[in-house]
């Protein structure tokens, strides 16, 4: 027997505008001009400039009531019918709606790519149909660094399904070594091991310690990786004289060929969010003037939805026109919510950050950083930590000491021997300057570091030493070992 029965759920759902709001807020300057110039071209009602409006204007808000009067003042100057039944509107921000200006071509800067240079040092090798796609086929699994890293066997799949070419590992391998005595020398390696031996092919193999280099890769590759020089110095009965120069050929290996010529080349520049400056001990924080664009409704759609609803006539046409005008006016509209609520949110969560870490921005010494996590400055503007997090992502401030990622000032605390906490950032700079000073011949290992830290008044544990000199990119004792 079915029974019915009525349950009572709550959920939260987020509305279109609220989507829009986080999408815009968790992007940084750089590519705010991007999404602005996209939502240009897709929404005609929107335009770039400030908002003008009529003196006799009596409200704030030029898109309430209808988008006010001022607009519908000047609606019996638009030809509806031309506008409804004109197709080359479509073309809106288009190539062609210059008025009358002639196009021009812009030049495009060109660079070569690694891909475009072993492609034109493959093209001198004469080889025959088949073995010439299949070098394409290798060339295009050169990966950015300049590994392959498929195997051999995926790629004569590749070349079985896709190109109908039918060959085996042995004739890859052939054009393989082809394709490896190209420029930049190490590339198409399918392991470092091997991307260390095909430079060291490129060397005078008449010097002793060239020769000695290949053997220590070729047969010691494991303890060369630990650092065990002591064990490959007996295995190889060489003076210490000697294994220093050695290690200093290998050292000198590109460990990435293709990066040389890689295609990430492009310079990237860090463009600041914020702006802070000290005026006489004062410090004031401004916002990026790209983080601020110009942005009004088309005058012209705000007049042709008022038109509309003037008119008499009531066809399904005319209609979809209506609703088509009416959601592209509302969509601009959020859109400029948005952005100008982005603003807002970004200043005020900066100016909490401010607050917080007052004495670093006023003198730059870090010792001055107070620990900070997301919760503090949430607390402090009355929003939710998602939101300050979205803010601290991808965000920096331009300060008289530099350009600083939001990041980098939040940090958690340490408790040091007189009761005090301290940023964890003043403990890694402490502990990456006990590195730095540490004998090479004989590094420190966290056992010792963290006594040393604890000598120092901070209180901190060995797991502790060992986290901090991982998320600082040092490696363990062992590995920083030099001759």
């Amino acid at each position: 027997m079915q029974k019915l029965s009525l349950n009572q759920s709550l959920q939260q759902k987020l509305s279109p505008q609220q989507i829009q709001f986080i999408k815009l807020l968790q992007i940084p300057t750089a590519e705010l001009d991007a999404r602005i110039e996209e939502e240009l071209e897709i929404n005609p009602a929107l335009e770039e400039g400030a908002e003008d409006y009529d003196d006799n204007s009596q409200s704030d808000d030029p898109f309430a009531d209808d988008y006010d009067d001022d607009y519908k003042d000047r609606s019996d100057d638009l030809d509806i019918d031309n506008y409804l039944h004109n197709e080359d509107y479509t073309g809106y921000k288009m190539q062609g709606d210059a008025y009358g200006e002639e196009d021009r071509e812009m030049p495009i800067a060109m660079r070569s790519t690694l891909s475009d240079s072993l492609i034109q040092q493959f093209g001198y090798l004469g080889l025959d149909p088949e073995q010439h796609a299949i070098g394409l086929q290798l060339i295009g699994s050169i990966e950015s660094d300049g590994y392959i890293r498929r195997s051999l066997q995926a790629i004569v799949n590749d070349l079985a399904f896709a190109q109908g070419i039918y060959t085996d590992v042995e004739e890859l391998e052939l054009v393989l070594r082809k394709v490896q005595t190209f420029d930049p020398p190490g590339i198409g390696a399918r392991t470092l091991q091997e991307c260390l031996l095909l430079q060291l092919e490129r060397k005078d193999q008449t010097d002793e310690c060239v020769r000695l280099a290949s053997k220590i890769i070729q047969e010691s590759f494991d303890e060369f990786s630990k650092k065990h020089f002591d064990k490959i110095q007996k295995r190889l009965n060489i003076s210490d004289e000697t294994l220093k120069k050695v290690i200093a050929i290998i050292t000198k290996l590109n460990p990435k060929p293709g990066s040389v010529e890689g295609e990430d080349g492009t310079a990237q520049y860090l463009i600041p969010d914020f702006i802070l400056t000290n005026s006489g001990g004062k410090l004031e924080l401004t916002l990026n003037s790209k983080n601020a664009p110009e942005l009004k409704i088309s005058r012209s759609f705000a007049e042709m939805l008022d038109t509309y609803d003037k008119s008499t006539k009531h066809n399904k046409n005319l209609r979809e026109t209506v609703t088509f005008v009416k959601q592209r006016l509302d969509a601009a509209k959020w859109f400029i919510d948005a952005i100008k609520q982005r603003q807002q949110t970004l200043l005020k969560t900066m100016n909490a950050i401010v607050k917080f870490q007052y004495d670093f921005f006023l003198t730059g010494d870090e010792s001055k950083l107070r620990p900070m996590i997301l919760k503090d400055i949430a607390t402090l503007i009355d929003m939710d930590v998602s939101t300050v997090s979205r803010v601290a992502n991808s965000k920096s401030v331009q300060t008289e000491f530099g350009i600083y990622p939001l990041k980098y000032f939040f940090s958690e605390g340490i408790s040091t021997d007189s009761g005090e906490d301290v940023s964890s950032r003043e403990v890694k700079n402490i502990l990456k300057e006990l590195i730095d000073n540490e004998p090479k011949v004989n590094p420190l290992s966290d056992d010792k570091l963290e006594k040393m830290l604890n000598e120092r008044g901070y209180n901190i544990a060995r797991r502790t030493v060992a986290k901090y000199r991982e998320q600082l990119n040092i490696p363990v004792a062992r590995l920083r070992k030099q001759l």
